[in-house]
């Protein structure tokens, strides 16, 4: 079982990313299953990142995002690819880092508190999965270095997950 600590103390966004995703790999390296894989992905998330309020998944399920296990306030349930950032992520197919989600085009906003966004679309053996959607409520809360880390984060999770062949 997990026994981490609330947050991880260190000093740069390399250093905690290689512990979190240590962390990661340790609590699925047993687990084929997708539900329970990214259930406590998503609790990982939120336990541990700092400043963040929300940490969750869309799976996409007859051609929209569809509303998977998250950590943070109530979301909406489906999002049209190429809508909001979560939409465009998945339709693009490339991680989008948003410093101000105010000034993104489109924005569905579920969280009025929510001020920067990331989202990093899950994509195994060239098939949309889905998307990892991270939200804070401070601008400019995401840089590169989360892109890499949590690039690293969902890479882990398809080599561990047997995702369903259809949602």
């Amino acid at each position: 079982m997990f026994q981490g600590t609330d947050k991880i103390n260190i000093n740069s966004k390399e250093e905690f990313y290689k512990e979190l995703n240590t962390y990661l790999k340790g609590i699925i390296a047993d687990e084929k299953d997708w539900l329970a894989n990214i259930s406590n992905a998503s609790a990982l998330l939120y336990q541990l990142m700092e400043d963040i309020n929300w940490a969750g998944f869309y799976l996409y399920k007859d051609e929209e995002l569809v509303l998977g296990p998250f950590q943070g306030k109530v979301a909406c349930v489906r999002i049209p690819l190429g809508k909001g950032v979560c939409g465009t992520a998945a339709k693009t197919r490339k991680i989008q880092v948003i410093e101000d989600v105010h000034e993104f085009k489109g924005h569905i906003a579920c969280d009025p508190i929510s001020k920067s966004e990331i989202v990093i679309p899950i994509i195994k053996d060239g098939k949309l999965i889905g998307v990892l959607d991270i939200d804070s409520p401070i601008k400019a809360r995401f840089d590169e270095n989360d892109a890499k880390g949590l690039k690293d984060f969902v890479d882990i999770l398809n080599r561990h997950i047997d995702w369903p062949e259809k949602f």
